[in-house]
C-alpha cells in the first residue's frame, strides 16, 4: 500500500470495468479517488465500496464529450478533495461494424467519447498539474490502436488517435514533470468483451484462444498497470504505450 499514497487521481468511466477497478486500485495504495461516469447508480456504488474498504472516493456525474462539463468536474474535484495529479482517461465506447455500414453519426459518436474526451481531459487537468510541478495522464488506447482488424476503422482510428495524442502531449508536457502514457489491452473480461464475442458470433472461449496466452485479460490485469504508471515506479516513463495483451500482437 502507499504507491500512490497522497496523489488525487481522476478516474473516467469509473463506474464499472477497467475504470472500476482502476479506480480501486488507486484508493487501495492511498490515491484519493475521484470517479466520473454517466452510469450514476454504479458509479456512487464503487464509491461506496471503496469507502467502505478504507479508501477515498467521490462520484461525479459527467460526460466526457462536453468542455463545460469538464471544467465543473476539474473545479469541483479541486474544491472537494484537492487539484488533480493523475487523469486516467478510461471513458469509451466500442463499435464493431463494416465501413461501408457505418453512419457518420456513428464516426462522430465515436470520436466525440474516445478522441475528444481524451483531449478534453488532458487540457483541464494540465494547469493544475503544472501548477504542482508534477502529474500522470494515463490514456486508455487498444490493441486495435496498433494493429488491423477487420470492422474496426472506427474504432481503430479512435484508438490510433490516443496513441499519437498521447506522445505529442508527453513531449509538450515533459518539461513541466507531466508525464503522458497509454495503455494498450487487448480483449479484457468485461461488457465491452461480452459485445465483441457477441458481433463476432464466437464464445468467451473462443475469445481466450485469440490471445497465445490462452485467456483475456481481467479489468485488475489493467488496473495494476494504471497504478504503476500513476507511481513514481515510472519516474523514467512518458510517451510509451504499454501493451497489454496476452501476446495478441506478437502473433
Amino acid at each position: 500500500m502507499g504507491r500512490v499514497q497522497d496523489n488525487i487521481a481522476i478516474v473516467t468511466g469509473g463506474a464499472v470495468g477497467i475504470g472500476r477497478a482502476a479506480a480501486q486500485h488507486l484508493a487501495h495504495e492511498g490515491a484519493a479517488v475521484a470517479i466520473t461516469d454517466l452510469n450514476e447508480e454504479e458509479g456512487e456504488a464503487t464509491a461506496a465500496q471503496i469507502r467502505d474498504a478504507g479508501g477515498s472516493a467521490q462520484f461525479y456525474s459527467h460526460d466526457v464529450t462536453e468542455e463545460d462539463d469538464w471544467k465543473r468536474v476539474v473545479d469541483a474535484v479541486t474544491r472537494d478533495i484537492g487539484p488533480p495529479t493523475v487523469l486516467v482517461n478510461n471513458a469509451g465506447i466500442y463499435l464493431i461494424k463494416a465501413l461501408e455500414e457505418t453512419t457518420v453519426e456513428e464516426w462522430r459518436r465515436l470520436m466525440d467519447v474516445n478522441v475528444t474526451g481524451v483531449f478534453l481531459g488532458m487540457k483541464h487537468v494540465v494547469p493544475a498539474m503544472r501548477e504542482a510541478g508534477q502529474g500522470s495522464i494515463i490514456n486508455l488506447s487498444s490493441v486495435a490502436g496498433l494493429v488491423g482488424s477487420a470492422r474496426h476503422v472506427c474504432y481503430g482510428a479512435s484508438k490510433g488517435a490516443v496513441r499519437t495524442m498521447t506522445k505529442d502531449a508527453a513531449i509538450e508536457l515533459a518539461d513541466a514533470g507531466i508525464r503522458v502514457n497509454s495503455v494498450h489491452p487487448a480483449y479484457v473480461d468485461t461488457g465491452m468483451a461480452d459485445y465483441g464475442a457477441e458481433m463476432n458470433d464466437v464464445s468467451k472461449d473462443e475469445l481466450d484462444a485469440m490471445h497465445p496466452i490462452g485467456f483475456m485479460g481481467q479489468p485488475d490485469d489493467v488496473a495494476y498497470a494504471v497504478v504503476y504508471l500513476a507511481s513514481t515506479e515510472s519516474r523514467f516513463v512518458t510517451g510509451a504505450e504499454l501493451v497489454l495483451d496476452g501476446g495478441y500482437t506478437a502473433q
